[in-house]
């Protein structure tokens, strides 16, 4: 496999979208992609690597959810 490099297509999770889509590289820490920009809605964003962030209703469960672990730790 060729070494990947500024200007090549990956796939990602645009946030945008909602999708996955095709990608642009536009910037890169090392041998890795860190920013891409969409070829459908041309938004920027961090290179996720497919990876589907959760939702901010996921989230927020989550945060309830440690908080209850925290009181009852307490008590």
């Amino acid at each position: 496999m060729s070494p990947i490099r500024l200007g090549d297509d990956v796939d990602d999770h645009c946030i945008k979208c909602k999708r996955t889509t095709n990608h642009v590289i536009v910037s890169m820490v090392g041998e890795d992609p860190a920013k891409v920009r969409c070829r459908s809605c041309y938004a920027e964003h961090d290179y996720r690597r497919c990876e589907i962030p959760p939702s901010k209703r996921d989230l927020k469960k989550l945060a309830l959810a440690n908080e209850a672990a925290a009181a009852e730790a307490t008590e």
